[in-house]
C-alpha cells in the first residue's frame, strides 16, 4: 500500500519499463526493481483493466465498469478534472470591457449534460488527452439554433491546428429535442480537443445553447484500474464496459451492483436517481382533462386523469381530489372529407368523391383533396403525438397533445421544459388536373390556427421535414399569442412531415416541479391542399375537352385558365399571369403591376429592365439592364453588448432573367455550405433565393475565424409588384424623408418587391436607394442643343453638346461636329459701309441747308416785330418767304391806310396818353 506502479515513456523502440513509485516521498526502502512493461500499443478490452502488479488485463468487479482503450465522460455535475471553459476574445482589438463582459460565460454543467453560454461570447470547452496509438473522439450534442456558430476542432502540443474537413470542423444543426452524433480520428501523441461556440445575439430573442453529453474518447493505451458506476447506476456483473440507469421509483449511490426499491405509499424517484423523494399533496396542477373517444351512442365527455408519474398523495391534509367527470355530450362531426355511419367512428370518403353525403363530383369538377381537421374527437390516423425531455427520457411514454373537441391543446408532461410533439405526416402531394402542367411552384398549402397561453418564456415551433432528411425550423412565436392563423405554401412534391413543438420553458427544471402546468398551446384547425392521400371536402372547377357528359378533366398548359362558360382551357391575356392556386374563369389572371410583363408562361411577372414615363410633357426611357444583375450593399460595422463586430450584407436582383430570383443569401459561408450545396442542389440547404435577402456578416478578423461567416439568412423579397415613380403601390409607401434629397430634374423610380407568403406579412418595410448613372433615362435629341461656329473661307462649323447638368445615360449619341458651306460676305459688307457713309454725308449737307434757310427766316421775322411797334400799319405782304436775292436790308413800308390792327393799337395809344 505504500507504492503504485506506473509505466516510464515509451523509448523510439516502443518499449517501456515498469516501476514503483512510493506514494510519499522517503516514506518506505526496498521497492521492487524495475521490470519489463507491455507494449506500449497494448490495451485491454472494455470491461477490463491492466492488472500492474501482474501486468495482466482482469474483468473489472460488478459495480464498476472500463471501457478498455477508452475513457468516457458522461457526468456533469461539474466539469470533471482536465476539462477547461475558456472564454475566448479573437476580435482584431479587444477592450478591458468586453473581456469583462464575457468573463462570466462559460460552459456549465447540467448534470447528465453540459450546456453552453446564452450570450453572444466566444467560450471554449478544451481537454487535453495523449494517445499511444490512432484512436478517435465521440460525443452527442444538441445543436437547434443557428445564431450560435458551433465548432470542433484538434490542435497538436505545438497549438497547431490539425487538418480536418469542413464536416469534420462545423458541426451540423440537429432538430428541436434531438441528439446528433460526431466522430472524428485522432492521432498518436498529444490531441489538444477544441468544443468552441460563438453566439451572434443580435436581437432581443435568446439563444438556445448547445447541449454536450457522452465524451468517448479512444486510443489511450490502457486504464489501470476500473470506474466506479455513477449513483443511479449499477452493473450487476462482473466485466461490464457500462452501467444501466436504475428504473423508475428505484434508487442506488456510486459503485451499486443493483438498485434499491423506494417506499411505494410515500416516496418516488425518476430513471436513474441517486436517492428517492418524497411525495407531496396533491394539486390541481398534477392532473389534467381529456374527452372520451365516442361511444356506440356518438356521446363523448370530459374526464380528469392524474399526470403519470403520479409523484402526490391525495389522501393527506390539503390535498384535491380528481375532479368529477362531466356530463355526456354529443361527439363532434365527423371532419370535411369524412363520414360516420354508426355514430361512433368516422371514415374517409372513397375516392371521386366529396363530404356531402360522400357523392361524387359534378361532370365538369374534380374533388378538391386535401386535409381539413376542425373537430378533434380523436387524434386522425395520420397524426402521432409524443413528449420528449433533452435531459432524460421521463415523458418518452406520454402524449404530447389531448384532443379536446373542437381544438387540440398541449399535453401536462412531466416537467415545464419538456417538449410537447405533434407531427402530421404527408405522403406526398397531388395537383388538381388542371394545373398538371403548369409550371408553378406551389404544391400545395398548409394553414392552421392557434392560439397560446403562458406566463413564462414558452415557445412554440413550426417545422418542416421533406423526404426524411432534416426538420427545419419554419416559423416559432414565443409567449402568448391571440388566436391567429399562419400559412406555409410547399414548394416541392415531396414526402412532408409537418412537425408542432411547444415548449413550456427552456430552462432546466426539476421532475418533481410542475409550475407552469396551465401554460398551454391550442390549435382549432389545420388545413392541407393537394395531399396525395386526402380527402375532399368540396369539388372544383376543371377543365374539359367537350362538353359531353362523361368528359374526363384534361390539364390546361401552363398560364391557361378554365373558362367558365365551357370548361375550356383559355390562355391569360398578355402582361396578366395565373393564380398558383386559383385557376378558375378569367379573374384566375391577375393584373401585372406597373412597369412590369408577364413571362411566356404567365406564370409571373417581372420587369425586363426597361421602364418609361412621361414627364414634363417629355418621354423618358429608362435601360436598367446594368443594374440587371445581382447587386451587394453592406451596411455598418454593428456591434453587439459584448463587442462582436458584424454588418448586414444585402442581394439585390432587381429586373430581367425572366423574373427567376437570382439573389442567394447563405448561411455559415465556409467550404462546408458550398460543398451541402453542390451535393444536394435541389434540397431544402441552408441558403435562400429571393429578389432581395439578408445575412448577417461576422469578419474574418471579428472572431479570430479563418474565413467570415454568415447567419440568419432571410429572404425580403419574393413577388415582384411593379416599378413607378409614384410613391405608393398596393399598399406599400416609399419614404423619401429616409434619403438625402436631391435637386435633380428627373424622377426617382421606385421598384416595390413583397415578402408575404399567403398573406404573412408583418409589417416591416426595407427601403434601399440606389444611385447610378444607369438609372438615368436613355438619352433622345431634346438632351443636347447645336452650336454654330463663325463662317470661314465659305465654310461653317456646327458643334453639338449636352444640356447642362447632364440627366442621361447612353440612348443616342451626340451627333458628330460638321461643316456647312456659307456665303462670303466681305464684298457686301464693303458696298454696304459705302452706300452708310455717302448717306451720312447726304443727311449732314441737307442739314446745314436747311438750318442756313431756317436762319433767315427767323431774321426776317424779327424785323417784322420790331417794325410792328411803329405807328404805322405794316404793308400787306404778298409773301412771308424771302426770296434768292432778296436784300436783307430793305426798308419797311408804312402803308397810307391803316388797317384794323393797326387802327385798334393807335386807339390803345391814345387812351394810355391821357393826363390823369
Amino acid at each position: 500500500m505504500d507504492y503504485h506502479f506506473e509505466y516510464t515513456e515509451c523509448d523510439g523502440t516502443g518499449s517501456r519499463w515498469r516501476v514503483a513509485i512510493p506514494r510519499k516521498q522517503d516514506l518506505c526502502t526496498g521497492l521492487p526493481d524495475p521490470v519489463s512493461g507491455t507494449d506500449c500499443t497494448f490495451s485491454c478490452d472494455a470491461g477490463e483493466f491492466l492488472e500492474m502488479s501482474a501486468q495482466q488485463c482482469t474483468p473489472c468487479v460488478a459495480g464498476t465498469y472500463s471501457l478498455g482503450s477508452g475513457i468516457r465522460f458522461d457526468e456533469w455535475d461539474d466539469i470533471p478534472v482536465g476539462f477547461t471553459s475558456l472564454a475566448t476574445y479573437l476580435d482584431s482589438s479587444p477592450g478591458v470591457e468586453e473581456i469583462h463582459a464575457c468573463k462570466n460565460s462559460s460552459w456549465v454543467p447540467k448534470g447528465s449534460y453540459l450546456e453552453s453560454n446564452r450570450d453572444d461570447c466566444t467560450v471554449s470547452l478544451i481537454y487535453a488527452v495523449h494517445l499511444k496509438k490512432q484512436g478517435s473522439v465521440s460525443f452527442e450534442y444538441q445543436y437547434v439554433d443557428n445564431n450560435i456558430f458551433f465548432e470542433f476542432f484538434i490542435q497538436n502540443d505545438q497549438c497547431q491546428e490539425m487538418d480536418q474537413t469542413p464536416d469534420q470542423k462545423w458541426i451540423k444543426l440537429t432538430n428541436n429535442g434531438e441528439w446528433g452524433g460526431h466522430t472524428v480520428n485522432l492521432n498518436s501523441g498529444t490531441n489538444i480537443l477544441y468544443w468552441r461556440t460563438t453566439g451572434i445575439f443580435l436581437g432581443t430573442k435568446a439563444l438556445k445553447p448547445v447541449l454536450l453529453k457522452n465524451i468517448h474518447i479512444e486510443g489511450v493505451a490502457y486504464t489501470s484500474e476500473c470506474f466506479q458506476c455513477k449513483p443511479g447506476t449499477f452493473s450487476r456483473a462482473p466485466g461490464s464496459s457500462t452501467c444501466e440507469p436504475c428504473p423508475r421509483n428505484t434508487h442506488s449511490s456510486k459503485g451499486a451492483t443493483s438498485c434499491t426499491p423506494c417506499d411505494k405509499e410515500t416516496q418516488y424517484s425518476p430513471e436513474g436517481s441517486a436517492e428517492c423523494k418524497e411525495k407531496s399533496a396533491c394539486t390541481e396542477k398534477d392532473y389534467f382533462q381529456i374527452h372520451t373517444p365516442c361511444d356506440s351512442d356518438g356521446k363523448t365527455q370530459v374526464i380528469y386523469k392524474w399526470i403519470e408519474p403520479k409523484i402526490c398523495l391525495e389522501n393527506v391534509t390539503g390535498a384535491v381530489t380528481l375532479p368529477p367527470s362531466g356530463e355526456r355530450e354529443p361527439c363532434p362531426p365527423c371532419n370535411p372529407g369524412f363520414y360516420s355511419y354508426n355514430s361512433a367512428s368516422c371514415f374517409p370518403c372513397p375516392p371521386g368523391t366529396f363530404s356531402d353525403g360522400c357523392e361524387k363530383c359534378p361532370a365538369g369538377t374534380e374533388p378538391a383533396l386535401g386535409y381539413e381537421y376542425k373537430w378533434w374527437n380523436v387524434l386522425p390516423s395520420n397524426m402521432k403525438t409524443s413528449c420528449f425531455n433533452v435531459g432524460n427520457s421521463k415523458c418518452d411514454d406520454m402524449n404530447g397533445w389531448e384532443v379536446a373537441g373542437d381544438h387540440i391543446r398541449s399535453g401536462a408532461g412531466s416537467s415545464d421544459n419538456d417538449y410537447l410533439i405533434l407531427n402530421l405526416w404527408v405522403p406526398g402531394f397531388k395537383l388538381p388536373t388542371s394545373v398538371t402542367g403548369s409550371s408553378g411552384t406551389e404544391f400545395g398549402r398548409v394553414t392552421f390556427v392557434f392560439e397560446t397561453t403562458c406566463s413564462a418564456d414558452c415557445e412554440l415551433y413550426f417545422m418542416m421535414d421533406v423526404n426524411r432528411k432534416s426538420t427545419s425550423v419554419v416559423e416559432s412565436w414565443e409567449g402568448s399569442k391571440a388566436r391567429m392563423s399562419y400559412s406555409h405554401i410547399v414548394t416541392k412534391n415531396a414526402s412532408v412531415s409537418f412537425t408542432w413543438a411547444f415548449q413550456r420553458t427552456s430552462q432546466a427544471q426539476d421532475v418533481s416541479v410542475r409550475r407552469l402546468v396551465g401554460d398551454i398551446a391550442k390549435i382549432y384547425s389545420i388545413t392541407l391542399t393537394n395531399a396525395q392521400d386526402g380527402t375532399a371536402s368540396s369539388c372544383r372547377a376543371c377543365a374539359l375537352v367537350s362538353q359531353q357528359t362523361g368528359t374526363s378533366c384534361v390539364p390546361c398548359p401552363t398560364g391557361h385558365y378554365i373558362d367558365k362558360d365551357n370548361n375550356r382551357c383559355r390562355q391569360c391575356p398578355p402582361d396578366t399571369y395565373l393564380s398558383g392556386h386559383q385557376v378558375y374563369s378569367k379573374e384566375a389572371c391577375i393584373p401585372c403591376g406597373p412597369g412590369s410583363r408577364s413571362n411566356k408562361d404567365r406564370s409571373r411577372c417581372f420587369s425586363d429592365c426597361s421602364f418609361s414615363h412621361t414627364w414634363q410633357n417629355r418621354t423618358l426611357t429608362y435601360d436598367f439592364s446594368p443594374l440587371g444583375p445581382v447587386g451587394s450593399i453592406m451596411n455598418g460595422p454593428s456591434f453587439t453588448s459584448k463587442g462582436t463586430k458584424y454588418f448586414h450584407s444585402f442581394n439585390i436582383s432587381l429586373c430581367g432573367l425572366e423574373g427567376n430570383r437570382a439573389a442567394i443569401c447563405t448561411d455559415n459561408v465556409t467550404d462546408l455550405s458550398k460543398m451541402e450545396r453542390q451535393n444536394e442542389p435541389g434540397e431544402f440547404a441552408n441558403y435562400v433565393e429571393a429578389f432581395v435577402c439578408q445575412s448577417t456578416i461576422i469578419p474574418s478578423d471579428g472572431r479570430g475565424f479563418r474565413t467570415a461567416l454568415s447567419s440568419q439568412s432571410v429572404s425580403l423579397a419574393d413577388t415582384f409588384m411593379g416599378a413607378t415613380v409614384e410613391n405608393t403601390l398596393h399598399g406599400v409607401t416609399v419614404k423619401p424623408d429616409l434619403f438625402p434629397g436631391t435637386s435633380k430634374k428627373v424622377p426617382n423610380v421606385n421598384f416595390f418587391y413583397r415578402k408575404c407568403p399567403a398573406g404573412t406579412c408583418d409589417g416591416c418595410t426595407f427601403n434601399f436607394l440606389w444611385e447610378s448613372a444607369s438609372a438615368c433615362p436613355r438619352c433622345t435629341e431634346a438632351d443636347y442643343h447645336e452650336i454654330e461656329g463663325a463662317c470661314k473661307g465659305g465654310s461653317q462649323t456646327i458643334l453639338y453638346v449636352w444640356n447642362e447638368p447632364k440627366l442621361c445615360s447612353k440612348g443616342v449619341r451626340l451627333p458628330v461636329m460638321r461643316r456647312t458651306p456659307c456665303e462670303a460676305i466681305d464684298f457686301w459688307l464693303k458696298i454696304g459701309a459705302a452706300l452708310g457713309a455717302f448717306m451720312a454725308l447726304l443727311l449732314i449737307s441737307l442739314s446745314c441747308y436747311f438750318w442756313k434757310k431756317n436762319k433767315r427766316l427767323e431774321y426776317k421775322y424779327s424785323r417784322l416785330v420790331m417794325t410792328a411797334s411803329r405807328d404805322c400799319d405794316m404793308p400787306a405782304a404778298d409773301s412771308c418767304a424771302v426770296m434768292e436775292g432778296d436784300d436783307n436790308e430793305d426798308d419797311v413800308v408804312c402803308s397810307s391806310k391803316p388797317s384794323l390792327l393797326g387802327k385798334l393799337k393807335s386807339m390803345a395809344a391814345k387812351v394810355s396818353r391821357k393826363p390823369p
